[in-house]
């Protein structure tokens, strides 16, 4: 297969980065080179800066409903270049195709869902104490908006991102993930045929993000950033964003705990618990199952079932029909699976299918880690600790209700949590007890556009998605009338 060759996007054309830098994209089925994109640095970040600041001077001033009309034109384009974008998916993020099928249709709805809720930001006007006075309350738009979005979900990350913040009435410069550039260009090339002003939407591909990421925090026509990855540069980020007392939301790492009380449905909760674990991009996703805790009660029952599933599951390249786990990102990656494993193996659990690496062709050429499962694991072993991000499923029991809330929150993070359970009482108790942004009861497919989603704790700040994910893009703006006497 021939690499195919990309520029990047800044106001309105496509350019290449300076002395024409380019670095590879590189599949992570089987390493080949799939694509070659500019390498940019800090001076094609800044240019893009400064377009957006130009043409956030006339977006901001165009009706809601004018930037409406254009949202609904990209998502109408990305649907029609869907099995196209799902295919850029594959080759740069090696999940299934059926997978990135999803994804793409998943997140092209958010443009149609802040396409509408532009319209809905709305202001207020608040009873005076004093009569001569009118007190009016609106929101406008916040500026120019730095987003940085990892690869896990090359175009979900962006769209839940860009989609806002331009229905907003701001104008952006995205950094997409080195490992998954070529889905953030499909998406602006759908935004420039959809007719979108030049400037309002950047893309800056680069090998490093750390020039980019300085340039939008250093620079004072960037007034928010918006960021998914982990928890630790998310605190780099904040400690730099702090300097400028920028507005920022973050989106960071998770921990989530998958609960089965010994009253769920059997079969659903099996189920939600294998799609949760492993068919997310095989486990690299912030809201993945971390730790399974199962009741002892059903426990004899349950581990079996869910080893028997596991080892059903079909791993391999993207474009084979009916694969449904496909390789991890890149060789760290894989070697930190491999990690996990053996720290807890050495503080004594049990392997009982997977704890390896594929070694036989053709996925020996790929970064494939074995579908894992391991018991007797101890809450405080790196594997419940640490987040995964990969096809490794540690199982845990309990006896009480109260002890499993307790060792569920026992984290730093709260992004996502999820249990089964089938009396109304616990759902209550379990859902207000767990200490995180989204909890799934009897549900293990995450989030929708029309809420909210976010951590608690160390898993971030603000929300994307729902009402709530415009007025992360909005100033609120007091204003005091008094009349001529």
């Amino acid at each position: 297969m021939v690499a195919e060759r990309f520029q990047m996007y800044i106001d309105g054309k496509w350019v290449d980065a300076e002395g024409r830098k380019t670095f590879e994209v590189i599949n992570p089925a089987d390493k080949s080179v799939v694509g070659i994109v500019p390498d940019a640095g800090v001076a094609e970040t800044r240019r893009a800066i400064e377009a957006a600041d130009r043409a956030f001077r006339s977006w901001s001033k165009t009706p809601a409903k004018e930037r409406g009309v254009i949202l609904k034109r990209v998502m109408d384009l990305m649907a029609e270049g869907r099995d196209e974008i799902a295919r850029l998916v594959v080759l740069e993020n090696g999940k299934p195709y059926e997978e990135a099928k999803g994804e793409v249709g998943f997140s092209m709805g958010y443009f149609g869902w802040f396409a509408e809720e532009a319209r809905r930001t709305y202001g207020d006007i608040v009873p005076s104490p004093f009569a001569h006075k009118r007190l009016w309350v609106t929101q406008q738009p916040v500026g120019v908006v730095g987003a940085i979005t990892p690869w896990n979900f090359p175009a979900n990350m962006i769209t839940r991102k860009i989609a806002p913040a331009m229905a907003a009435g701001c104008t952006v410069v995205l950094k997409p993930a080195s490992a998954t550039p070529m889905t953030a260009l499909a998406i602006a090339r759908c935004a420039q045929d959809a007719g979108l002003p030049p400037g309002v939407l950047n893309i800056v591909t680069a090998s490093k993000s750390r020039p980019i990421g300085d340039e939008m925090l250093n620079n004072p026509l960037v007034k928010k950033i918006g960021f998914t990855g982990s928890t630790a540069v998310g605190k780099g980020l904040m400690e730099q964003a702090a300097k400028q007392i920028k507005r920022i939301s973050f989106e960071l790492g998770g921990n989530a705990p998958f609960i089965i009380f010994d009253d769920a449905d059997f079969d659903k909760a099996l189920d939600g618990a294998i799609a949760m674990k492993f068919l997310r991009v095989g486990g690299q996703s912030c809201i993945c199952a971390n730790r399974i805790y199962v009741q002892e009660s059903i426990a004899s029952g349950f581990i079996p079932a869910f080893v028997e599933k596991t080892k059903a599951l079909k791993v391999g390249l993207g474009f084979e029909p009916g694969m449904q786990v496909g390789p991890l990102i890149n060789r760290e990656a894989q070697q930190s699976m491999q990690e996990f494993v053996d720290d807890a193996v050495a503080h004594g659990a049990k392997v009982l299918t997977g704890g390896k690496p594929y070694t036989k062709p053709p996925l020996d050429k790929g970064f494939f880690f074995e579908p894992t499962v391991l018991v007797d694991v101890k809450d405080d072993t790196r594997v419940c600790v640490e987040e995964i991000f990969g096809p490794i499923a540690p199982i845990l029991t309990f006896k009480t209700e109260e002890e499993v809330i307790r060792r569920a929150n026992e984290t730093t993070y709260g992004l996502a949590s999820y249990f089964y359970s089938r009396d109304m009482g616990r759902i209550v108790r379990v859902s207000e007890g767990l200490e995180a942004g989204l909890v799934g009861v009897n549900d293990a497919a995450g989030y929708t556009h029309e809420i909210p989603f976010g951590g608690f704790k160390e898993s971030g700040l603000g929300r994307e998605g729902g009402r709530e994910g415009i007025e992360e893009y909005m100033e609120v703006k007091s204003v005091v009338v008094a009349l001529p006497t």
